[in-house]
């Protein structure tokens, strides 16, 4: 068994050989994980992979059919509601509280907790002070999802299940959730665990990244070792001396970067190095299992390394 994740500590999520089978569908056939305190960490995967039926089972949602889960401390399928009120939830979409106001609900929900965030912070936290007294069904899609986000960190939790938390953001309420995000890490120790279609904020804000592929992780790792080990090759271009752009890709950038540089008459015109993209390293990891090379063990058949403990 491939374990992924440090051994130093207890982790606050540690999985083992986790299966769920619907019907004589395998959906999660053996996921291995370890997540740690404080740590941010995406999960990845196209439609279909298992994430959300993961994600349910690490939040006492739904029941697995096999497998040992601890998610802080206790098995999610009997945790209670002590258990329940360390953890917070940012789910894909709620339907309910259409007709509550807003830092009503807020305050509403703070009365579940022993030590809540103060309700007027919060929504200063999140940028829903101008939307304080209006309704919940007359708020805009960024703007609930905003309020999502509050819900969910009003109990400040130990550990956070963030679903695709920015859908309908526009680019600054975006970047000012990463910077939330960073800061419940960093600062209070907080726990996430982001699932989102969105690679370019999983590159942003994990601090690992697992890619869960025909319901297994296929790969674990910081985005910078992901796509080290992925097989994609950096692309090297440059304008040649006669104004023809040029493209090369290599496993070596810098050897041919020093060899244009040796070999040409003066400066290298719009030399460029582009190195894998966790979008490059995902993509290949897909079509890799699309196309049936991707190995049964957790594993890539050919890969050259198996990926080590992060």
């Amino acid at each position: 068994m491939t374990t992924f994740g440090r051994t130093d500590v207890q982790p606050v999520i540690q999985v083992r050989d986790l299966t769920m089978t619907y019907g004589d569908v395998d959906v999660l056939r053996g996921v291995d994980l370890d997540i740690h305190r404080g740590e941010v960490f995406a999960l990845l995967g196209p439609n279909g992979a298992g994430k959300t039926t993961t994600v349910e089972i690490l939040e006492g949602f739904r029941q697995r059919s096999g497998g040992k889960v601890s998610v802080l401390g206790a098995d999610p399928e009997r945790g209670g509601d002590a258990w329940r009120g360390r953890i917070g939830l940012v789910l894909q979409s709620w339907r309910d509280h259409r007709r509550w106001r807003v830092a009503e609900l807020l305050t509403h929900f703070a009365t579940y907790y022993p030590d809540p965030r103060d309700p007027a912070e919060l929504l200063t936290l999140v940028g829903l002070t101008d939307q304080a007294g209006r309704q919940v069904d007359r708020l805009s899609g960024g703007q609930r999802r905003r309020l999502d986000v509050a819900l969910g960190i009003v109990g400040r939790p130990e550990l956070l299940f963030l679903d695709e938390p920015t859908t309908g953001f526009d680019p600054q309420a975006r970047h000012e959730f990463h910077v939330l995000v960073e800061r419940l890490a960093r600062d209070e120790g907080v726990t996430v665990l982001l699932t989102t279609h969105d690679l370019a904020e999983a590159e942003r804000l994990a601090d690992r990244i697992a890619m869960l592929v025909g319901g297994r992780i296929r790969d674990c790792g910081t985005p910078a070792e992901l796509a080290r080990r992925a097989a994609a090759q950096a692309e090297v271009r440059w304008t040649a001396d006669d104004g023809t752009p040029r493209r090369e890709r290599t496993e070596d950038p810098s050897r041919l970067v020093w060899e244009l540089h040796r070999d040409a008459a003066g400066p290298i015109a719009d030399l460029e190095v582009r190195r894998p993209t966790l979008e490059d390293t995902y993509l290949h990891m897909v079509h890799r299992e699309a196309d049936g090379t991707g190995g049964d063990d957790g594993t890539d058949r050919d890969a050259d390394e198996e990926a080590p403990a992060a």
